[in-house]
């Protein structure tokens, strides 16, 4: 009798709320062996308790941290993707009134976060797609990683670096049974995606989504899971999820429906 293969092993970074949360939920459901870190441990251990995760604890802006991740992920398996969901925006200020510590964070979370996780599992990667069926590396960056917007200097540099990062990836391991996927979503109703933006107002949070039907997180983690189970074969090196009403990143019809 045949032994029952492990289920392949996926890493999730930002997985405490908002697509995260969302996108462990699904993996799990599809049943992925879903390691999820994020700074916030107490939400991940609900997370875990709920769908059967493993919590990891992690902040992706400390390199000794991220060493360990990948420390404890070769010696309890290894890892046969990644989904680097982790980042954010602060602030909707124009260039000339930038809060620089702002425009700092938003590079070392979005960009140097990435970078950070990516870098210390490529080898776990490696290994496990050298065993047969592929890898793969997940970046969510954003519709701002496509365009800019007034107010929005800070984040959409950051993320368009984190699209550089991953396109770039792509090119230098090309021939290797890695795929690299950028998923780039436009205007997406989280709890906590705009408060964080704009400091904790909840009423300058909510106008973000007044007047149309944004996408919710289960939309990406939905997106995510489509293109991780695709044939191995088969790369959707970008795939950019807008909500109908929204064109582009400042026009969006808001029509009520």
């Amino acid at each position: 009798m045949s032994a029952i293969p492990a289920p392949r092993r996926v890493l999730v970074t930002g997985a405490s709320s908002g697509i995260g949360a969302a996108t462990v939920r699904r993996l799990r459901d599809d049943g992925w062996a879903v390691v999820a870190a994020a700074r916030r441990a107490d939400r991940l251990e609900e997370l875990a308790a709920e769908t059967g995760a493993e919590a990891y604890p992690l902040d992706i802006t400390d390199d000794a941290a991220v060493t360990a991740l990948a420390e404890h992920l070769e010696a309890t398996g290894g890892l046969d993707a990644v989904v680097n969901n982790a980042g954010g925006a602060l602030g909707l200020d124009p260039v000339e009134r930038a809060d620089v510590e702002g425009w700092r964070r938003m590079y070392d979370v979005n960009v140097l976060g990435t970078l950070r996780v990516t870098k210390a599992v490529l080898p776990l990667l490696r290994r496990s797609a050298g065993a047969g069926g592929g890898s793969d590396v997940v970046v969510v960056t954003s519709t701002a990683a496509h365009g800019t917007y007034e107010g929005g200097a800070g984040y959409t540099a950051a993320k368009h670096a984190e699209r550089m990062l991953s396109t770039t990836l792509r090119w230098e391991i090309v021939g290797e049974p890695i795929r690299v996927i950028e998923i780039a979503p436009g205007a997406v109703a989280t709890e906590e995606f705009s408060l964080v933006r704009f400091e904790g107002d909840a009423e300058r949070a909510a106008a973000v989504y007044e007047g149309y039907q944004p996408l919710v997180a289960d939309d990406i983690a939905d997106t995510i899971a489509w293109t991780l189970s695709r044939p191995p074969h088969v790369n959707v090196d970008l795939l950019v999820v807008r909500p109908r009403a929204q064109a582009n990143n400042s026009k969006i019809a808001r029509t009520g429906v």
